[in-house]
């Protein structure tokens, strides 16, 4: 299989055209140890029924196909469309729209939309491992939503009498390593924030952020904190927020210029999704491919699912 991976869309979409292609290589990246395990015993011995392109447990006598217990089960949606989505998604920059992957693969809008959202949960980071250490972690927080200063009078007041509020992100960016972590936060108070810092940093690290007063007392915590002042100055050495604010930048171009409109409730999953292609980039000391950045998003669809009901609050 390494030798024949495609190297580009055109390329991936006449090698993934074939069922077993899709099945052999999702079931090399789940089991990488060689041999299927059965999701309902974790047998390892197993028959494998060609003509219906799944296995069978020699214990529990039950079939299971690669989608089982995946972000692909219960979907009639073939792999072949599932894994073009994926390539889609994690090789385009500003993001791919569900208009776009619905005219590319040949489903609806709203399958193709489903797709997408489920496709974003692969690619959230789950690690518990703690940043800092080798070096300084910039710091900060932005606000997602539409720009009052240029709505309609009629349509501001409306927001303003409903009480709405722009989606609060915080971001954290490892300098020695580049790589970063961004999440939906409910306010952008003093307790929150140093909360998440307390979970996601190291005691010890340096910690560089602006001189927003929610920053205070990190010294305290036994940070080593260093601020800089954006009424006067946007660099003071190397103490600066610049990475941090370049991925915003990103991130509000993605959503801007492809998603458009997107609902405060699906905020976190797009912020999933710019990270995940921030920190699997082409970097001079870590020079990845489409191939490899799909490869690893393929690695991470087990054990993830995300039902119809859950993404609409529909099982509320």
């Amino acid at each position: 299989m390494e030798n024949r991976l495609p190297a580009t869309l055109t390329e991936a979409i006449r090698y993934f055209a074939d069922e077993q292609v899709c099945i052999d290589t999702v079931a090399a990246l789940r089991w990488p140890e060689g041999s299927p395990v059965c999701p309902n015993c974790s047998f390892t011995e197993h028959y494998y029924l060609k003509t219906q392109k799944r296995w069978k447990c020699k214990k529990c006598y039950k079939q299971f196909s690669v989608k089982v217990g995946t972000v692909f089960e219960d979907s009639a949606i073939p792999l072949d469309k599932w894994l073009i989505a994926l390539w889609m998604l994690v090789n385009c920059k500003n993001g791919t729209s569900s208009y776009e992957v619905s005219r590319s693969i040949g489903v609806t809008q709203k399958s193709a939309w489903f797709v997408l959202q489920r496709l974003r949960l692969v690619l959230r980071n789950g690690s518990t491992e703690k940043m800092g250490g080798n070096g300084p972690i910039e710091v900060d927080e932005t606000h997602i939503g539409p720009n009052t200063r240029k709505m309609h009078r009629d349509r501001r007041l409306k927001l303003s009498k409903e009480g709405y509020q722009k989606v609060a992100v915080m971001g954290m960016l490892d300098r020695e390593s580049r790589q970063i972590r961004a999440k939906v936060v409910p306010n952008v108070k003093r307790e929150t924030l140093q909360n998440e810092i307390l979970n996601e940093i190291e005691r010890g690290s340096e910690v560089y952020t602006d001189r927003y007063t929610a920053y205070d007392n990190l010294a305290e915590q036994e940070y080593v904190h260093e601020t800089v002042n954006h009424l006067e100055e946007y660099v003071r050495g190397q103490v600066h927020t610049q990475g941090i604010e370049n991925f915003w930048s990103l991130l509000k171009r993605t959503l801007r210029g492809t998603y458009v409109a997107v609902e405060p409730f699906h905020m976190d999953r797009y912020v999933d999704e710019q990270v995940f292609r921030y920190n699997n980039r082409a970097t001079r000391e870590n020079p990845l491919n489409d191939t490899d950045r799909f490869l690893v998003a393929v690695s991470q669809a087990k054990n993830k699912r995300l039902t119809y009901k859950e993404l609409t609050g529909k099982n509320a």
